[in-house]
């Protein structure tokens, strides 16, 4: 379980920097910042710039947590609701859910990805478990309680709800 837990992380650590680094630098074939932010606009995400700033930040900052198997709760929340509000923003946009018509699939997938380890934690080849000791945080975070899951998967859950209504609102027009 513990190597499963690890290639989870690692694979989602490689996929959020992907996308963070195509929207923020135009890596890998991306938009980079200034053409990213029009799409963003476009649907309705407005201030470009701030929302797709917002978007790879925090892309970034989970695969930094999952990458090294820190904070991974957060992390993990980081991952699930950027990656649900993708979801959402192109499931809205296509008005199809298949990846392949343009909707979210493949975000869905990522964010329940994450979300798998609001339950489990990183496992033992992490940070979290270097650092977690009887009795202090860490050791909290290294092994979590069934509610912090649960609370990772309602924060996406929340974070998805403005998205789909200025999305929404935007599509009307």
């Amino acid at each position: 379980m513990e190597t499963g837990l690890l290639l989870l992380r690692l694979v989602l650590a490689l996929i959020l920097f992907t996308h963070a680094t195509q929207k923020l630098a135009g890596w890998f074939g991306g938009n980079g910042l200034s053409r990213q932010a029009e799409i963003f606009a476009a649907l309705g995400l407005r201030p470009g710039r701030a929302m797709v700033l917002a978007a790879g930040v925090s892309e970034l900052l989970a695969a930094i947590g999952l990458l090294f198997g820190l904070l991974t709760p957060l992390a993990a929340l980081l991952a699930a609701g950027t990656m649900a509000v993708a979801g959402v923003t192109m499931q809205l946009n296509s008005g199809k859910f298949w990846n392949i018509a343009g909707g979210g699939e493949y975000p869905y997938v990522l964010a329940a990805a994450a979300a798998v380890l609001g339950f489990t934690g990183a496992g033992a080849f992490s940070l979290d478990a270097l650092l977690a000791e009887p009795g202090s945080a860490f050791e909290m975070v290294f092994q979590p309680a069934p509610w912090v899951g649960a609370a990772v998967l309602l924060g996406a859950a929340l974070a998805v709800i403005p998205f789909a209504a200025v999305v929404k609102k935007a599509a009307a027009r």
